[in-house]
C-alpha cells in the first residue's frame, strides 16, 4: 500500500512539472541531452544537439524553430563534433560544458566570472546566455560574443583597439560542415576602421568604412527601409551591428562557405528564406582589381580606368586587361599651394588601412591640411550626414576605388598644377576642379599667387565662353543636317512614366556606323534576330562593336526600339550586355553594343563541331551567370524587369565565356507592388515561352524562370527544346521528365562532354533537377531566381519536381525556330500546359 501511495505521488509530481521542451532555462544539476531542446520564450529559436545525417558527428547549435529545412545560425562545438551522444551541463561556477558519451569534455565556454546561482537561458533574440538568477541583467557569458557564420539583429562584431583582438563572422567549411572555413568577415582597425572579407588572412573584398549612414561600399539604398545600422568607435573598441526597424520581420546576414556575404528575409507567404542582398556582386568588388590610382566602373568597357592626371604603369599590360600594376602620375606633384583637386562623385572610398582621420575638421580644413603634406593624395568627409563633417586623408598611392551604381561619396584627388590646364579639356567641368587659393601666404608671394590665380580664372572664363559658342554653333548645324537625332527625346513620351529619366547614352551618326561596318557588308554580318540583322563593326578608335539594325518587316518598331534603349541604358550588371550608343536618323534605328567575341550560347551548344569546346565547368559557369543576371533584373534593379524573350541566342559570351543577357526589345517593367502582367499579344520564341503566357497572355518573373529552365536543360543536353526524342512525341522537356521518372537523368547529358564529367556528376544532376523545377506547369511551383542561386550553390535542398509543361513536337513542315512576335495573331492555346 505504501508503495502504491509513493507511485501516485510521483505521478502527480510529474504531472505538474512542465515538459523539458517547454522551458527556456536550465540550472546546475540539469542537463540537455540528445533530442532535448531549449526554446526561447517567443518560440522563435531553439537550441539542442543536431547532426547532418551522421549520428557520430553531433553539434550543439541554435536554429530557427519551425522553419524547414533547419537553418542553424550558431554552433558551439563547430570544430569538435561529439562522436557519440552529447550532454550539455552548466556548472555551479557558471561554465557551459559539453560532454561526450564517455564523460570527456568536448567544449567549454571557459567563463572567467563565477556566479552564486547561474542559469542558462535562450533569449528571444537567439542569444544563448549564462546569467545570475538573482540579477538577470548580469551576463556571465553569451553566444553573441562568439559569432559563427551569421550576424543577427542585436549581435555585433568587435575589434579591440588595445589588444588587437577581434570577433568575426567565420564561414563554414561547407554546407554540411560547420567547422571554421577559410573566410572571415571582420573589422580592420588599421587607419580608419573598415569592414572586410578575408580568405586565410588575405583581403578579398572591402565592404567599406563607415560614413555615418552605412558602410561606404554598399550601394543598396533600400537597406535604409529595413535596417538601422550602427558603427561605434571608442578609444578601446570598434563594433558594428544592426537592428530591424520592423521587429515583425525576420532577417539574417551570413558569410557563406564560398566567401559571399548574403542577407535574407523570411517570406511570410512561403515560410522560406528570400535572398535580399549578396556581395561581392561584380568584378569591381574584388579587392584592388584595378591596381593603385585607378577606379573600377562596371558600366565602362574596360572596367578599369586611371584617375585623371594618371597613366598606366605598363601600357602593354593595361591594354591586355592586366591592371594589377595600376597607374602612376603623369606629372609629379608640385608640393606647393598651386596643386589642385579633382572631385569624383558617387564613389566607394579607397582602402582606409593607411589613412588618417579627424572627426572635428570641416571639409575646407581637410583640404588645407592635405595641401600642407606633400604625400597627401586625396581627402573626403568622414561623415556625410548633415552636409558632411570630419576629415579623412590618404597618402601616396590609393587603392580599391570604384564607382557605385547608387549612393557613394565625394572623393577629392590631388593633381599637379601643370596638369590642371590639360585635364578635362583645359577648363571644362570647371566645377569639379577645386583650387587652393593659397591666400595664407604673405608679402610678395601672396600678391604673386593672387595675380597667377586671377590670370588662370580669366583665361578659363574666356576658354569656356569660346567653347559654349562653338558648341551651340555645331549643335545648330547638326540639327539642321540631321533632324532624326531629336527623335529619342520625342519617343520618350511613348514610354511609361517610370522611364522618363534622361537617357544618357551617345547618339552616333549613321555615316559613322556605316563606315564601321563597311556599309553593312555581308562579310561583317554576325547573324539575324527578331529585331533585324547584327553586324560586327570597328570604330575609328579601334573599339569593336556589335551593330543591330532594325528591319522594317521585323515586327518590332519604335516602341520596342526605345524600350530596349531605355531599359539597357539604366541597367548595369556584369551579366547584362552593355549598350554603347544608338543611331536615329530618318528611318534608321540602330543599336550599338559592346562586341562579344564568342557570339552567343546557341552558336556553341547546338553545333556538332563547336559544342565540345564547352566543357562542363564552362557550361556551369554560364548557367550561374545567366541566373545572376536574371536575379538582378527581377529583384536588384530599380524596377522589376521581365525579359520575356530569354533564349540561348540572346545569351552572348565575352572573351572569357562570361554570359551576358541581351535583346530587351520585348521586356516589360513592373513597379514595386506589381507581380503579374497580361497582354493580348503573345511575344517570344517557340520552345521558350511559358504555358501561362502562351495560353492566356499572363507573364511574370516566373515566365523568365521557365525560359531559364529550358536554357539549363538545353545547355546540359546540347539539344534544342523543339527536337523530338526517341520516337515519342515529346520535346526536350518531356524527354528530360521521362528520364527523370525512369531514374536515368544522366542519360540527358551531352555526349560531347568528356569523361571528366564524372567528377562533377553532382553538379550536373543538380542542374537537371533545377531545370525541371523551373519548367514546372504552374508558375507558383517554380522557384524565384534568388532560390535558384542558392540551389546552384548547393546551399538549399532541392524539392522533387512536378511534371513540366512541355510542347508537343511540331511537324516537319514547320520551323523549329519560329518566332512569335507582337504582330502575330495566331492563337497559342494549343501550346498550353498538359
Amino acid at each position: 500500500m505504501e508503495s502504491f501511495k509513493a507511485l501516485v505521488l510521483c505521478s502527480l509530481l510529474l504531472h505538474f512539472i512542465p515538459g523539458f521542451n517547454t522551458l527556456d532555462t536550465i540550472a546546475p544539476g540539469q542537463s540537455l541531452k540528445d533530442k532535448e531542446t531549449l526554446v526561447s520564450a517567443n518560440g522563435a529559436f531553439e537550441v539542442g544537439f543536431f547532426n547532418f545525417g551522421d549520428p557520430n558527428s553531433q553539434y550543439l547549435g541554435i536554429w530557427y524553430r519551425g522553419i524547414s529545412p533547419r537553418t542553424v545560425m550558431w554552433v558551439a562545438n563547430r570544430d569538435a563534433p561529439v562522436r557519440s551522444s552529447g550532454v550539455l551541463n552548466v556548472t555551479y561556477e557558471g561554465n557551459l560544458v559539453i560532454f561526450n558519451g564517455s564523460g570527456a569534455i568536448v567544449w567549454s565556454s571557459n567563463t572567467s566570472t563565477t556566479a552564486k546561482k547561474p542559469i542558462v537561458q535562450l533569449l528571444e533574440t537567439g542569444n544563448l546566455v549564462v546569467k545570475e538568477e538573482s540579477n538577470p541583467k548580469i551576463l556571465l557569458w553569451q553566444s553573441f560574443d562568439l559569432p559563427g557564420d551569421t550576424l543577427l539583429p542585436g549581435m555585433r562584431i568587435r575589434s579591440n583597439m588595445v589588444s588587437g583582438g577581434f570577433t568575426s563572422l567565420t564561414s563554414w567549411r561547407d554546407t554540411q560542415d560547420p567547422g571554421r572555413g577559410e573566410y572571415s568577415y571582420h573589422i580592420d582597425t588599421r587607419g580608419f576602421p573598415q569592414v572586410v572579407i578575408a580568405k586565410r588572412g588575405a583581403l578579398l573584398y572591402r565592404v567599406g568604412s563607415w560614413n555615418g549612414n552605412i558602410l561606404s561600399g554598399i550601394s543598396s539604398e533600400t537597406l535604409y527601409k529595413y535596417f538601422n545600422f550602427s558603427f561605434v568607435i571608442t578609444e578601446k573598441e570598434v563594433s558594428y551591428g544592426y537592428e530591424l526597424l520592423n521587429r515583425s520581420l525576420v532577417s539574417r546576414y551570413i558569410i557563406t562557405s564560398t566567401g559571399q556575404i548574403q542577407r535574407f528575409f523570411l517570406s511570410d507567404l512561403t515560410d522560406s528564406w528570400q535572398l535580399f542582398y549578396s556581395g561581392p556582386s561584380d568584378e569591381c568588388d574584388n579587392y584592388a582589381i584595378c591596381g593603385v590610382n585607378s577606379d573600377c566602373d562596371v558600366s565602362n568597357s574596360p572596367t578599369c580606368e586611371c584617375f585623371q592626371g594618371f597613366i598606366p604603369k605598363s601600357l602593354e599590360n593595361w591594354n591586355s586587361h592586366n591592371w594589377s600594376e595600376g597607374c602612376v602620375r603623369r606629372v609629379n606633384l608640385d608640393c606647393g599651394n598651386s596643386d589642385g583637386f579633382l572631385k569624383y562623385q558617387g564613389m566607394k572610398l579607397p582602402d582606409t588601412s593607411t589613412s588618417w582621420f579627424d572627426k572635428s575638421m570641416s571639409l575646407e580644413e581637410c583640404e588645407k591640411f592635405c595641401m600642407k603634406n606633400c604625400s597627401c593624395t586625396a581627402y573626403a568627409n568622414l561623415d556625410i550626414r548633415d552636409g558632411g563633417s570630419g576629415c579623412l586623408l590618404w597618402f601616396n598611392n590609393i587603392m580599391d576605388v570604384r564607382k557605385l551604381t547608387s549612393g557613394g561619396q565625394d572623393l577629392y584627388i590631388r593633381v599637379a598644377a601643370s596638369e590642371l590646364g590639360s585635364l578635362r579639356s583645359g577648363c571644362l567641368n570647371f566645377s569639379n576642379l577645386v583650387f587652393n587659393t593659397a591666400f595664407n601666404l604673405s608679402g610678395h608671394n601672396k600678391g604673386l599667387n593672387k595675380k597667377m590665380l586671377a590670370g588662370i580664372l580669366v583665361g578659363c572664363i574666356v576658354f569656356i565662353l569660346a567653347m559654349i559658342i562653338l558648341g551651340v554653333t555645331i549643335l545648330r548645324r547638326k540639327k539642321l543636317e540631321n533632324p532624326g537625332r531629336n527623335q529619342i527625346v520625342s519617343w520618350k513620351n511613348h514610354t511609361d512614366n517610370t522611364e522618363k529619366d534622361q537617357i544618357d547614352i551617345p547618339i552616333f551618326d549613321f555615316s559613322t556606323i556605316a563606315n564601321a561596318t563597311s556599309n553593312f557588308s555581308i562579310s561583317n554580318k554576325l547573324g539575324e534576330g527578331g529585331f533585324g540583322p547584327v553586324y560586327k563593326g570597328t570604330l575609328t578608335n579601334g573599339q569593336d562593336i556589335a551593330v543591330k539594325r532594325l528591319c522594317n518587316d521585323s515586327g518590332q518598331g519604335p516602341k520596342e526600339f526605345i524600350n530596349e534603349v531605355v531599359l539597357i541604358a539604366n541597367l548595369q550588371h556584369r551579366n547584362l550586355v552593355k549598350l554603347i550608343g544608338c543611331c536615329i536618323q530618318d528611318d534608321e534605328r540602330i543599336l550599338i553594343y559592346e562586341f562579344m567575341m564568342n557570339r552567343s550560347l546557341d552558336y556553341f551548344i547546338f553545333d556538332v563541331g563547336r559544342k565540345s569546346l564547352l566543357h562542363w565547368a564552362l557550361r556551369f559557369q554560364i548557367i550561374c551567370g545567366i541566373a545572376r543576371g536574371l536575379l538582378y533584373l527581377h529583384e536588384d534593379s530599380r524596377l522589376r524587369i521581365i525579359h520575356r524573350d530569354l533564349k540561348t541566342s540572346n545569351i552572348l559570351l565575352d572573351e572569357n565565356m562570361n554570359p551576358k543577357i541581351s535583346d530587351f526589345g520585348l521586356a516589360r517593367t513592373f513597379g514595386g507592388d506589381e507581380i503579374e502582367g497580361k497582354t493580348k499579344r503573345v511575344v517570344g520564341t517557340y520552345g521558350y515561352i511559358s504555358p501561362e503566357f502562351a495560353a492566356r497572355g499572363n507573364f511574370s518573373v516566373k515566365s523568365d524562370v521557365f525560359s531559364f529552365g529550358v536554357i539549363v536543360l538545353e545547355t546540359v543536353s546540347g539539344k534544342k527544346n523543339t527536337e523530338c526524342f526517341d520516337h515519342h512525341d515529346h520535346d526536350l522537356l518531356g524527354h528530360a521528365w521521362r528520364l527523370w521518372c525512369e531514374e536515368r537523368p544522366l542519360k540527358l547529358i551531352d555526349e560531347s562532354l568528356d569523361e571528366s564529367i564524372a567528377q562533377a556528376e553532382d553538379d550536373v544532376l543538380r542542374c537537371i533537377q533545377i531545370g525541371l523545377l523551373c519548367v514546372q506547369d504552374r508558375p507558383e511551383y517554380r522557384p524565384d531566381m534568388s532560390v535558384v542561386i542558392l540551389m546552384l550553390n548547393g546551399e538549399k535542398p532541392l524539392p522533387r519536381p512536378r511534371e513540366p509543361a512541355f510542347y508537343p513536337h511540331q511537324s516537319s513542315s514547320s520551323t523549329g525556330n519560329s518566332k512569335l512576335q507582337s504582330t502575330n495573331e495566331v492563337s497559342m492555346s494549343s501550346l498550353g500546359a498538359r
